[in-house]
């Protein structure tokens, strides 16, 4: 059932077994395992069914640290959180990136990627994906080849594209004719209450914008707000304990990660037979048939580093997209004709020194076309060269309270996304081995901006609006917030839900992982309420 929590009535008591907080993809995922169970639930949703100015702008924040997105533009506040605009890419970690890696601080899960592999399979229909498979091999044909580089340094891999799946629409009707689920829209949970130990939890404040301030009782409470909106409450939840509730060792908030993502320039292919641009088309259906199975997925395949590489190079792992580039529309392009054909028929060009801006801009195009014409050579292709990356964990990169408040009067956050040596060393070194291996197996060479080299390395990197890491997972309360049942240490019956969990992140989006442990939680959860 939908409830409105506006239409609550102020100091009401809600009783409830099992509450969650935030209808998410997380949040979603729990609701729905918990659908028919003999325990009632209660979820909470800040918003609506649809997005609203108001609401959302609770979700504005500081920036503090290197430049980031406006906070309120990269997540969402209603009914399906921010699958609402997602854009569906899905791929698990590889299995180096639950490890604990020497060379990469504060890296480990509590668990093995093998031990979560039974609950990727089951988000797979949650999420409509293909089969579970995602080595490039599973994926190749005579049609469809993979480029080839040397044993050891590159190779080939997919992401399989969801729909995607708006949870807030597939799973709508499903959570509001659960008899045991209540759900109450534009429902902001504003504290986390506790017993003066803060050592287990008594209720929830919660409120609408209209200000009917109310309460929620359970059992057992379940955080599912987003990976920024976890640690804030979190934070906020600071009655008995300043430092906020799970904080005593001042790790809520911290090790915030997001996907660094870079274009990092164009590389002319040159090879004969040219390359292999099929496998590495951005939403490609494919079907195939091996041993007499029908696979088919929607894909986007891409070029990763080996294990190998990644141990012997000590390198963080990543993926490198190729897309050609229609060379004559280009900015530059366009401008040098236009020049040209101007002093052709005798006129000065108009906006002359604006022109050859965009000349100078592009002039790797320019030269590649013109080298192109003058070799009689039609088969070459530009691609443009895209970057993305699983972040170093860094303690120092971290959300908090900020001093600015909310139409509730509660803290805002300020983000001070940080990275670090390694991320600047990985981008480099990844580079120089994909110049090396095209050029080695004739698909061409690779232009780079020079940034790259000097110390503004950082200014090419973008986030990928994928917050994970605030609230990490480990087996040792002063390494990690959460044990490796999701369970806040310290607190008997408050448990975290979605990306804030990751202790790493592998380079490829969570939302498929944001599912998978959430379905682990909610077979530890069910064991719990028999």
């Amino acid at each position: 059932m939908f409830i409105d929590a506006r239409s609550i009535s102020k100091n009401t008591a809600i009783d409830t077994d099992v509450c969650i907080i935030g209808a998410g993809a997380a949040g979603i995922t729990l609701a729905r395992e918990f659908a028919r169970h003999s325990f009632r639930v209660c979820l909470l949703e800040s918003g609506g069914l649809e997005f609203e100015n108001e609401t959302q702008a609770l979700a504005r924040g500081q920036i503090t640290g290197r430049p980031y997105y406006p906070l309120e533009a990269t997540r969402l506040r209603f009914f399906g959180g921010t699958t609402n605009h997602w854009g569906g890419a899905c791929r698990p970690p590889d299995r180096i990136g639950f490890e604990s890696r020497a060379w990469v601080p504060h890296s480990g899960w509590p668990f093995t990627r093998s031990d979560l592999v039974p609950f990727y399979k089951r988000a797979h229909s949650i999420l409509e994906l293909g089969p579970f498979a995602y080595a490039g091999k599973d994926w190749e044909s005579a049609e469809r080849p993979q480029a080839v580089f040397r044993a050891g340094t590159l190779t080939s891999a997919v992401l399989q594209l969801s729909s995607p799946t708006r949870f807030g629409q597939v799973y709508r009707e499903e959570v509001r004719s659960a008899a045991n689920i209540d759900t109450y829209l534009h429902a902001n949970v504003l504290e986390i209450e506790t017993n003066e130990s803060a050592r287990t939890a008594t209720r929830l404040r919660v409120s609408s914008l209209e200000r009917n301030d109310f309460f929620v009782t359970a059992r057992l409470y379940v955080v599912a707000t987003g990976g920024i909106e976890n640690a804030r409450l979190l934070l906020l939840s600071n009655r008995f304990n300043r430092r906020g509730l799970g904080n005593q060792h001042d790790l809520v908030g911290r090790y915030f990660m997001d996907h660094p993502i870079a274009d990092w320039g164009k590389a002319g292919i040159i090879a004969p037979s040219g390359f292999p641009l099929p496998f590495y088309d951005e939403d490609a259906e494919v079907e195939i048939v091996r041993a007499g199975v029908d696979q088919k997925a929607n894909l986007w395949g891409f070029i990763t580093p080996t294990e190998h590489l990644m141990r012997h190079e000590k390198l963080l792992n990543c993926g490198i997209a190729v897309r050609p580039i229609d060379l004559p529309d280009a900015t530059g392009v366009v401008s040098a004709r236009y020049i040209k054909n101007s002093i052709a028929r005798g006129k000065w060009p108009d906006n002359f020194g604006e022109h050859i801006g965009k000349v100078v801009a592009d002039i790797d195009d320019i030269t590649f076309l013109a080298c192109q014409k003058l070799t009689g050579n039609e088969t070459p292709t530009m691609l443009e060269i895209t970057y993305w990356a699983e972040p170093c964990p860094n303690p120092d990169s971290r959300v908090r309270l900020s001093t600015e408040r909310d139409a509730f009067g509660q803290q805002q956050v300020a983000l001070d996304w940080q990275l670090t040596d390694l991320d600047k060393n990985n981008m480099r070194r990844i580079l120089q081995t994909l110049a090396t291996e095209l050029g080695r197996s004739g698909l061409g060479r690779l232009g780079v901006n020079p940034t790259v080299w000097n110390d503004n390395w950082g200014s090419l990197l973008e986030g990928s609006y994928h917050h994970m890491g605030t609230t990490r997972m480990h087996k040792n309360p002063e390494q990690g917030v959460t044990d490796a049942n999701c369970r806040v240490h310290g607190v008997s019956n408050v448990y975290i839900a979605g990306s804030s969990l990751f202790p790493t992140s592998g380079h490829a989006n969570p939302t498929i992982t944001i599912v998978a442990l959430a379905l682990r939680l909610a077979d530890h959860i069910k064991q719990k309420m028999r």
